[in-house]
């Protein structure tokens, strides 16, 4: 890292920003295990650990909304760049929670507030059980430079697709079914350098936020663990959007 030269007045806004950072690895961190834990039968995690307060405030790490790319080019985010609201989503395709997110909640969303301009979705590839993880994180990305990051999410994430695994003819398959148009291409992206850094880096930045489960979320600066109830990702994102003019006019 290069030596700073800037001024004085730069070092408290480095350190708040680092504890901001470092504060809600602490809440990740706590909370994933919690929300992802068995409770019982089919579950999806306990709604407790991540309530949201009527405050739009409450939970909320200003820093980390930094986290939101919000790259017109970005080829794995859907909605406006400009919305007024951004969900980042850490996730791995071989985990059944982000399965269920994705399958039950995520097209809620994408319905009610993606459609009406409110809501961008920022995936970020969190591969954390291994070889086929990294492996299918990087196809993804892959897909995702033909355009067809979103159909290939939703045949990963399809009812048993998880339990076929995913090999190397598999994820043709997946490609293929996706809609991906240049087969050749694909498997030259897919083991590629740049889909191996794409994956790096948004994994690193899972890491520094303390993420230690899938799936994971900042919302505008809050956390948010586990594939939690569609009530509290809705009542996260209106508070996130009721707070946003404010912010604009600060």
């Amino acid at each position: 890292m290069s030596k700073s030269t800037s001024t004085s007045t730069s070092k408290p806004r480095s350190i708040a920003v680092v504890s901001g950072v470092a504060a809600a690895a602490v809440l990740l961190g706590v909370v994933s295990y919690t929300a992802t834990k068995p409770t019982s039968p089919g579950a999806a995690g306990s709604s407790s650990v991540a309530e949201v307060s009527a405050d739009p405030s409450a939970g909320v790490y200003a820093e980390l909304e930094a986290y939101a790319r919000r790259d017109p080019s970005d080829k794995l985010a859907l909605g406006r760049a400009d919305a007024p609201v951004v969900l980042i989503e850490y996730a791995d395709f071989k985990c059944g929670y982000c399965g269920k997110f994705a399958r039950d909640t995520e097209p809620a969303l994408m319905k009610k507030y993606v459609e009406n301009g409110t809501l961008r979705i920022e995936w970020r590839n969190f591969p954390i059980f291994g070889e086929e993880s990294e492996s299918i994180a990087r196809a993804s990305w892959a897909a995702g430079q033909q355009g067809r990051f979103w159909e290939f999410h939703k045949a990963a994430y399809a009812e048993g697709a998880k339990e076929k695994g995913f090999g190397k003819d598999r994820i043709a398959a997946l490609a293929k079914e996706a809609g991906v148009p240049d087969a050749a291409r694909f498997a030259r992206d897919s083991d590629g350098t740049a889909a191996r850094e794409a994956v790096s880096r948004d994994q690193e930045q899972g890491y520094a936020l303390g993420a230690t489960s899938t799936p994971s979320f900042l919302i505008n600066g809050r956390p948010i663990a586990g594939a939690q109830p569609l009530e509290t990702f809705t009542e996260a994102i209106e508070a996130a959007a009721k707070a946003a003019p404010k912010k604009a006019a600060r």
